[in-house]
């Protein structure tokens, strides 16, 4: 009788993230298209409107298609002059730059502070001059940035707009204070890797009271449309610049499902990170790996997690093992100073180290709502029959547990 040929099918891969519907996402995009209005300031945009300014205590939020457009139409705000300079974080996207340099901005690229990752507020201090008319800081990972010290080093600059891009926080706070709330604007992420998601989708925050009407129309196509609906004026017409920024409501009601279930989706992703906290805080000392810092005066937003290792590569030998046994991990930012548009489009240069030096260190986990404990066993079981090859092999099965 011949052999039969046996083997143990292979493990499904961990994506890096995973898309989760939470609530009655569906249900509401369905009567989306039944109530005849699919297009942007529906029912559905009021509810997640009236939910985010109620977060935040907003004097507006304005739905957009993306964070990338919120922080566009921030920059329109501005009016942004030639030989006007906008400050931004070196470690970050690139739409946090892109979005002032297409209004005619240059970029002054600053670095980021070693233990939250956010704007550097001694490099902002030695940055800021009559040029400057906006900061930029990032609520990296949904940890508040130091909001004092960038205040302190703005304190004889009171024109310096804050605008915070706020793409990884919402929900967390600072002091007590929601992100979001802390600047002249700020803006919001809901692309299908966020806490909150609806595909692509964003929203801007305007927190001056004096920003609303012209913000408006700008986010009209450069009507006073909205304020024909609210009965200002007896009709509409064309009055600014501006362009279509306003999210179709079929995607807002499908956020609106996700927002509903804020509290059961926090404390989801809280989990997780709660989990890889205590699964790998024992071992950080000997394999020589840093956890995410969040300071005693902020609550988080849990919107990823990250370890940061000795050097490039055990950061690259632990990603390729991690990827061999199909687990997703991913590096993040490549410093904008060091591009090649961010040398096109900078001020003056800067030297920002300690983003180059995270940039090459940092880790990304697999981080999403459904990432459950037995999951993360599974980490821990692809990993433990193998070899040791040195450092990054004993950190990559610490990844996994």
């Amino acid at each position: 009788m011949p052999d039969v040929a046996t083997s143990v099918p292979e493990a499904p891969p961990i994506p890096f993230n995973r898309a989760t519907v939470e609530g009655a996402e569906f249900e509401y995009m369905r009567a989306a298209v039944e109530s005849g209005h699919m297009s942007s300031s529906g029912q559905f945009a009021r509810r997640v409107g009236g939910e985010l300014q109620r977060e935040t205590g907003a004097q507006e939020v304005l739905l957009t298609t993306s964070c990338t457009a919120a922080l566009e139409l921030s920059a329109m705000l501005l009016d942004l002059q030639p030989g006007d300079t906008v400050i931004v974080p070196s470690f970050t996207f690139t739409t946090t730059a892109l979005a002032f340099v297409r209004q005619g901005a240059r970029i002054l690229f600053c670095d980021v502070e070693p233990e939250t990752l956010g704007l550097d507020p001694d490099h902002l201090r030695s940055l800021v001059d009559d040029t400057v008319r906006a900061v930029v800081p990032v609520h990296y990972a949904g940890v508040a940035c130091d909001i004092d010290g960038i205040r302190k080093a703005l304190t004889d600059w009171p024109d310096i707009a804050v605008v915070e891009d706020n793409a990884h926080g919402l929900y967390g706070r600072w002091n007590g204070h929601p992100l979001g709330s802390l600047g002249r604007f700020a803006t919001l992420s809901f692309h299908e890797t966020k806490n909150f998601g609806c595909g692509e989708g964003g929203a801007l925050i305007l927190n001056a009271e004096e920003d609303v009407d012209r913000a408006r129309v700008l986010y009209d196509k450069g009507t006073n449309r909205r304020a024909f609906f609210l009965g200002q004026v007896d009709k509409y017409s064309w009055k600014d610049t501006g362009s279509s920024f306003g999210l179709a409501d079929i995607l807002a009601a499908y956020l609106w499902g996700q927002l509903e279930q804020r509290d059961a989706i926090q404390g989801k992703r809280r989990a997780v990170f709660e989990r890889y906290q205590r699964a790998l805080a024992p071992h950080a000392g000997d394999l020589g790996f840093r956890l995410p810092v969040v300071p005693t005066n902020c609550d988080p937003a849990y919107h990823m997690f990250y370890v940061l290792l000795p050097d490039r590569d055990t950061r690259d030998g632990v990603l390729s093992d991690l990827r061999t046994a199909g687990i997703q991990a991913t590096f993040h930012y490549v410093p904008l100073h060091s591009s090649d548009a961010g040398r096109r489009f900078a001020a003056a240069p800067t030297d920002c180290p300690v983003s180059e030096d995270i940039s090459g260190r940092l880790l990304r986990l697999p981080f999403f709502n459904s990432l459950s404990p037995s999951t993360a066993n599974e980490w821990l079981r692809r990993s433990s029959g193998r070899s040791g090859r040195g450092r990054h092999d004993r950190a990559a099965r610490r990844v996994h547990d």
